[in-house]
């Protein structure tokens, strides 16, 4: 009877999760999570090479995976991702805007281009999916969930991550500003914060000394691993275990931003 109840609090069986992002490691994780928990998964991203490998992993394990190419930035492209997702598999229950980038450049030397790159891929890609997605959803019976990246930066300021960590600062304000818009609805929409996880877009700034200081304010004194992040955004978007969570952020940081002196 345990295992049944877990199932009809966490499990994702018939559900469709859209995981914008899950060609990179946190997405990918994400991506395999969901399929493990009963999901069929669309991996949505630019690189359709890594987005069929990451498809092809998770049918290798007995997942359902299918890839859709998507300019997370550009809203003709996500708004076709919806309607591929619909039109292949009948519904689109969940969300999830994990696309992001970062400039690792001393606040002096972030240019122009740098911050519009940033900004564009890690808020307004973010503003695309939660409209366009909570749209369709709004419109259907079922209604849906919808999770967006923040981060530990997005309240506490961290030396090389300018532009990055105003753009989750704003995901988090629209997160909530969107859950309230839905409310009645039928939508929901969170923010899940990871603390420091290896990835492609902070690679560039851990170098040792910076991992020390990291390591230094984090009580668990380690990085997470990728699939840490999969009972967080279970919880988020479960129709059951989730239902009255909209407009929350949880943050999944081994205690970084509890150690506050």
């Amino acid at each position: 009877m345990s295992n049944q109840y877990i199932q009809s609090m966490f499990g994702y069986d018939g559900q469709v999760v859209v995981v914008i992002g899950g060609t990179g490691v946190l997405g990918g994780a994400i991506c395999e999570g969901f399929a493990h928990a009963g999901a069929t998964v669309v991996v949505a991203g630019r690189s359709e090479e890594r987005g069929q490998e990451r498809a092809q992993a998770i049918t290798s394990e007995g997942g359902s995976a299918s890839f859709i190419s998507v300019n997370a930035t550009d809203r003709v492209s996500v708004q076709s991702l919806c309607e591929q997702t619909v039109e292949q598999f009948g519904r689109v229950d969940v969300l999830v805007n994990c696309a992001g980038v970062n400039s690792a450049a001393p606040y002096e030397e972030i240019t122009d281009e740098d911050w519009d790159k940033v900004i564009s891929t890690n808020l307004t890609a973010t503003q695309l999916g939660c409209q366009i997605f909570a749209t369709h959803m709004s419109r259907t019976e079922e209604g849906g969930s919808i999770l967006n990246i923040g981060s530990v930066t997005s309240d506490r300021p961290l030396s090389r991550v300018y532009a990055y960590s105003a753009s989750k600062a704003a995901v988090l304000s629209l997160t909530k500003n969107v859950g309230r818009e839905y409310a009645t609805k039928g939508v929901r929409v969170n923010a899940l914060c990871p603390g420091f996880f290896p990835a492609e877009q902070n690679r560039k700034i851990l170098q040792p000394e910076r991992v020390a200081k990291i390591m230094d304010q984090t009580p668990m004194t380690r990085f997470g691993e990728p699939h840490e992040l999969v009972g967080a955004c279970l919880l988020l978007c479960s129709r059951n275990a989730g239902s009255f969570i909209t407009s929350a952020e949880i943050y999944v940081d081994g205690g970084f931003t509890g150690s506050r002196l």
